[in-house]
């Protein structure tokens, strides 16, 4: 089967919740691509004061999105720099920590699971002969338990997914984002990105890239991956010498603060199927017109796929498509509208935010 189908699966899988600040709705769909290899999480409720929302474009297979929608909402609310307050930083390590977690027998089991039907069951057989056992497992959330099996020197995954995560806590939302997956909010009807698309092209990306061994070939990464960072990926992470920032290909996500105000309508993360199809301020344009006359936010997100599907194989709008929406309810009454940037020691400063796709907010250098 090549990547493309010879007609779109167009069955959209959608929900819609609400907490007492927010509501948001989300869709997926397959489209011509022969599979489906995106996924996302929706936690109205990570605790009681805060949400989560992520979405994970898988590249190479489908068990790293997977995996990422699965675990990564979990490594934040149990990392410590969360529980002490610290939301950048606990993305932050979190996203790193996905590719730690995927190495050694216990990840290859989990990816396996998560993976395509046979891989799922060589992964089931395999977890039952060499899990441990419940009497001998440790429960205590934080663990992730050391296994021993025929896979304990698995390095990780050479598929690989984006990641990009908005948690809204109160009046402030954070932002961590590897890939090319974006979010972006819209206030006053003007769209501002709160992520920025890693390209290999771009400065930082490159200079990275080169320095770690690696190199640029037409947009492509030593000729292959279209994405400067990445979650799993693991063939690009070889470097012994380099922690896992300054790798070839990185895990490690910009980290957007912003401190939401009364003039912040909705948050859009979507995926680059709809991306590369749409603008950041058509989207948000497209989105204020069918909100007049559609409550329910996961139709205006179906509504979106259908006007992005290509009418043939071939080029944009042929891509897997995901998308969230969410519509701030109660917005706060701060006066604040700045979009601060933690630096490498994860303490935010203060820049205007950015309108439209082509003016990303600048992100920290952690080089």
């Amino acid at each position: 089967m090549g990547i493309y189908l010879s007609a779109p699966k167009t069955e959209k899988a959608s929900e819609d919740g609400e907490n007492g600040m927010l509501r948001f709705g989300l869709s997926s769909m397959q489209g011509w691509r022969a599979s489906m290899e995106d996924a996302h999480a929706a936690h109205p409720y990570l605790d009681e004061s805060t949400s989560y929302f992520g979405v994970y474009d898988g590249h190479g297979g489908k068990a790293v999105s997977k995996f990422c929608a699965k675990f990564l909402h979990q490594q934040v609310l149990r990392h410590e720099a969360y529980l002490a307050g610290d939301i950048a930083t606990s993305l932050q390590k979190s996203f790193l920590r996905m590719d730690e977690m995927m190495r050694g027998q216990r990840g290859w089991r989990e990816l396996a699971v998560l993976g395509d039907k046979m891989e799922k069951l060589s992964g089931m057989l395999e977890g039952f002969i060499w899990s441990p056992r419940s009497s001998e497992a440790n429960d205590r959330v934080d663990e992730w338990a050391i296994e021993e099996g025929p896979h304990s020197d698995f390095s990780g995954p050479n598929s690989g997914s984006t990641a990009c995560v908005a948690v809204i806590r109160g009046k402030k939302l954070f932002v961590a984002n590897a890939g090319d997956s974006r979010c972006v909010l819209s206030r006053k009807g003007q769209a501002h990105n709160l992520s920025k698309d890693h390209k290999p092209d771009l400065e930082l990306e490159k200079d990275r890239i080169l320095k770690a061994g690696g190199f640029i070939q037409v947009g492509r990464v030593n000729g292959s991956l279209n994405l400067a960072r990445a979650i799993g990926d693991m063939e690009f992470k070889q470097n012994k010498y380099l922690p896992a920032e300054k790798q070839v290909v990185t895990a490690d996500p910009d980290v957007t603060s912003v401190e939401l105000c009364d003039d912040d309508e909705f948050l859009v993360i979507a995926c680059d199927g709809i991306w590369d199809c749409m603008s950041s301020q058509q989207l948000v344009d497209y989105i204020h017109g069918q909100l007049k006359t559609e409550d329910k936010l996961s139709a205006v997100c179906e509504k979106v796929f259908d006007r992005c599907l290509a009418p043939t194989a071939g080029g944009e709008g042929c891509d897997n498509m995901t998308m969230i929406l969410i519509q701030l309810k109660n917005p706060s009454t701060s006066d604040a509208s700045a979009i601060d940037q933690p630096q490498p020691s994860a303490q935010p400063t203060t820049s205007p935010p950015a309108s439209d796709a082509s003016a990303q907010p600048s992100e920290a250098d952690r080089s």
